[in-house]
């Protein structure tokens, strides 16, 4: 068996355990389900699980240890990563009247949702080298294809991902519904999103390797 029950058994409740930790991926879902609505919240959740999977396959082909001995790489992937948080923030400040109504201001289809979640993904290095140093310690070279391993592992961590981030998405979209027709509430609440794309940013520009 490539991967055995018993290494599942260990990896999968640690996978749960990070997946249910709230992070930048979680933050995202949630602000585009304030932003946008339900369907956005969950196609950005399905991006993430996305760009995970991008992650994944970087790191199996080895991809992802170029990135973490390459400081400059690194800097230039987190500092798009970081522009690119900025402007979805602008973005957001600059629209009026987003969470108003259904039909109020510019909603983020849920394809654009997807598109945005799997750049935020894939432009956040940490993840590629934090899947570099997680994943490689359940894979056996002995038993068969590291590559297979590597997805088929990659594969289980995005599962649980994607269940919380589908639930926090969810649930933001709800409260995007609920908000329609109170203005100064949902301009506060839109406020509050734009806010949480700059918190993102500032992880991003702040936090260490």
């Amino acid at each position: 068996m490539l991967i055995p029950v018993e290494t599942l058994l260990v990896f999968a409740p640690a996978a749960l355990a990070l997946n249910l930790t709230p992070g930048n991926d979680m933050l995202f879902c949630l602000g585009q389900g304030m932003r946008s609505g339900a369907r956005a919240g969950i196609a950005a959740s399905f991006g993430i699980a996305a760009g995970g999977m991008i992650h994944t396959l970087a790191a199996a082909l080895g991809l992802a240890a170029l990135l973490a001995a390459h400081p400059g790489a690194f800097e230039a992937i987190r500092w798009a990563g970081i522009a690119y948080l900025v402007w979805l923030a602008v973005q957001t400040f600059r629209s009026p009247g987003l969470l108003l109504t259904p039909a109020a201001g510019r909603r983020d289809t849920p394809w654009r949702a997807f598109r945005e979640a799997v750049m935020v993904n894939v432009l956040n290095p940490k993840v590629a080298v934090f899947i570099l140093a997680f994943l490689p310690q359940f894979v056996d070279p002995a038993r068969g294809s590291t590559f297979l391993q590597f997805v088929l592992l990659g594969v289980v961590f995005n599962v649980g991902g994607t269940a919380a981030n589908l639930l926090v998405g969810i649930f933001a979209g709800r409260l995007s519904g609920w908000l329609a027709g109170r203005a100064r509430v949902a301009r506060a609440f839109q406020m509050a999103t734009g806010g949480i794309f700059l918190m993102l940013a500032a992880r991003l520009a702040f936090d260490r390797r």
